[in-house]
């Protein structure tokens, strides 16, 4: 076997209270795409960023091309070798393409930029992935999958060894989950080592030669991809048989029939925003969850947030309880009721600098108002019931948010808007980015609670898990709703892909 391109041993990193990683040994040789995987709150992110120079290992031993290596920053990890994308693209969008590959190693003639060789050198970069883009057009007026890609090109071309692709697939629909595997194989045969990020397992045994699992912040093996079942590794991520998974799963899945006796909590009628969704009809009754189906882009998102308020309608009207309401913001939405918990957790949900406690009550506190504070000691009481009741780890309600699994993170969102008690539920790709177990258990949260008979609008890029939760089901293409199924139990991925394929309105 050829040497390891990188390789860790006995890698230790803790933070106050918490363990992240005890004792890892971790491989990775030239030309291989290398999965690491485990449950939110395994150690992923710990690694990477211990890799990349983000955090300072506290012990082991970390060697490139069979030389020790002492990473004490993000430069020296990049100097080394070592290049990461990350799931939300860290460049400058409003910047060229050109300037964010070259960004701070901008060629110059005579003190000054040398624009010429600048555009020269970024279209021979973007040619080198088969990428046919305009170098000078600013970096946002391209999707989230051509941003990626130029994010691995920058990568690539500051002759990087070793390439991290941290949940790369998550924002991409299917063609481009395709561009960027083409562009992997690619770096592959040319000898780059890519350690590859993802809770998709389909992604994970297409793209990738072997993989590590990590429990807890140990390491539980290492195997090659072929040598390993979907069974199989599921099981040694979460530490039990997958008999066991199923049965959490099971208990999420809805069995009662949708509430149609139930006079309805929330009524949209041809409500709409021009460049953003067309008028749509939305009917969401208590106990009911509501389905939206589509491919990214589709309007979803867009179809959710007006009934928050976080965008305004130009047209249609919304009815809550029987009564004409004006939902002309999102403050407005949560006096009556309406709970909303965006797909970006960070840009437009979490407090990063603030602790898991502080996260919590936000929503509460919010809505009492400033001057009406909540006491310590009902904090304290909000946020350890809601670290209990959804299994928050840590279990620490001081410990900053920043520094929990995406899982955890989703959690804490969660239960801000839970704590508020509210009447509509919208969740907008809840278990987007965290591990198998997670989601199960979220799954469940949200069939419990319509149950208790919470309204909740359910967005998914997963259809089977819409088709799981959902009493009925919206299908949008385009930017419009092309259709409203009733789950009957009839209802199948396939069937929903034909409607989504097809456009036609029902």
């Amino acid at each position: 076997m050829q040497q390891p391109v990188l390789e860790v041993r006995g890698l230790r990193k803790e933070f106050p209270g918490v363990l992240a990683l005890d004792g890892i040994d971790f491989r990775l040789f030239p030309g291989e795409v290398h999965a690491l995987m485990g449950e939110n709150g395994a150690g992923k992110s710990t690694l990477i960023k211990v890799l990349t120079g983000v955090h300072p290992a506290d012990g082991g031993q970390v060697t490139m091309a069979g030389r020790p290596l002492r990473i004490t920053g993000p430069l020296q990890a990049q100097q080394a070798g070592i290049s990461t994308v990350y799931q939300e693209v860290n460049l400058c969008p409003n910047l060229s393409v050109a300037e964010n590959l070259f960004i701070g190693r901008e060629p110059r003639r005579r003190g000054l930029i040398h624009w010429s060789e600048l555009r020269r050198r970024a279209e021979a970069s973007v040619a080198e992935l088969d990428l046919d883009i305009d170098v000078t057009a600013r970096l946002d007026s391209f999707s989230i999958a051509i941003q990626q890609l130029v994010a691995i090109a920058r990568a690539v071309d500051v002759e990087a060894k070793v390439l991290v692709l941290d949940e790369p697939t998550s924002s991409l629909d299917r063609d481009e989950v395709v561009q960027l595997f083409t562009v992997m194989r690619r770096l592959r045969e040319r000898g780059v080592a890519i350690l590859f990020v993802s809770h998709f397992l389909d992604q994970v045994y297409e793209i990738c030669d072997r993989m590590t699992i990590l429990r807890n912040g140990r390491l539980e093996g290492e195997y090659l991809t072929r040598d390993l079942s979907h069974v199989q590794l599921v099981s040694r991520m979460i530490g039990s048989e997958l008999a066991d998974l199923k049965s959490l799963a099971a208990e999420s899945h809805r069995e009662t029939a949708a509430p149609e006796y139930r006079s309805p909590f929330l009524v949209a009628e041809k409500l709409g925003r021009r460049g953003a969704i067309e008028p749509y009809d939305l009917t969401v009754r208590p106990g009911e969850v509501v389905g939206l189906a589509g491919l990214l882009g589709s309007g979803r998102t867009e179809a959710a947030r007006l009934l928050f308020g976080a965008d305004q309608a130009d047209s249609g009207t919304v009815r809550v309880n029987g009564h004409a309401t004006a939902l002309r913001g999102p403050r407005a939405a949560i006096g009556h009721g309406i709970a909303f918990c965006s797909e970006n957790r960070k840009a437009e949900g979490l407090v990063g600098e603030l602790t898991v406690r502080e996260n919590i009550v936000l929503a509460l506190q919010a809505s009492r108002g400033w001057l009406r504070p909540l006491s310590r000691t009902a904090q304290d009481d909000f946020a350890l019931r809601w670290i209990r009741a959804l299994d928050i780890r840590p279990g620490d309600p001081e410990a900053p948010v920043r520094n929990l699994s995406g899982g955890n993170q989703q959690k804490v969102l969660l239960a801000r808007w839970l704590i508020t008690d509210p009447k509509l539920l919208i969740l907008d790709e809840p278990t987007r980015g965290i591990d198998i177990g997670a989601k199960a258990e979220i799954q469940k949260l949200v069939a419990g609670l319509a149950e208790k008979g919470m309204s909740v609008l359910f967005i998914s890029a997963e259809l089977e898990e819409v088709l799981r939760l959902s009493h009925k089901i919206g299908v949008l293409r385009d930017h419009r709703v092309v259709a409203q199924l009733a789950n009957d139990g009839s209802l199948t991925p396939e069937h929903l892909m034909e409607t989504i394929a097809s456009g036609a309105r029902r």
